[in-house]
């Protein structure tokens, strides 16, 4: 039996069903920050170190998303294996 569930939500809708925060303010002063430091022309400036905080949360996110559907997948295999 297959079940099919589709659900039509704009990102924003997504957001705030997951209960994740609203970050687009952070973001644009980041951004503006950046900009501000372009333009001043700082010496030595690396916007990678700017963002490395954030950089390494993303990969710690997308580790535990990979995890997650990881273990969904084995479940699944298992529970089919064990049905034949």
């Amino acid at each position: 039996m297959k079940v099919n569930i589709s659900i039509d939500m704009t990102p924003e809708e997504f957001r705030k069903l997951m209960g994740w925060p609203d970050v687009q303010e952070l973001n644009n002063e980041i951004i503006e920050k950046m900009r501000e430091q372009m333009a001043a022309g700082a010496e030595g400036y690396d916007p990678l170190s700017l963002m490395q905080p954030y950089i390494n949360q993303s990969f710690e996110s997308m580790g535990g998303f990979q995890k997650i559907m990881t273990n969904m997948m084995e479940n699944y295999w298992s529970t089919n294996k064990k049905e034949e």
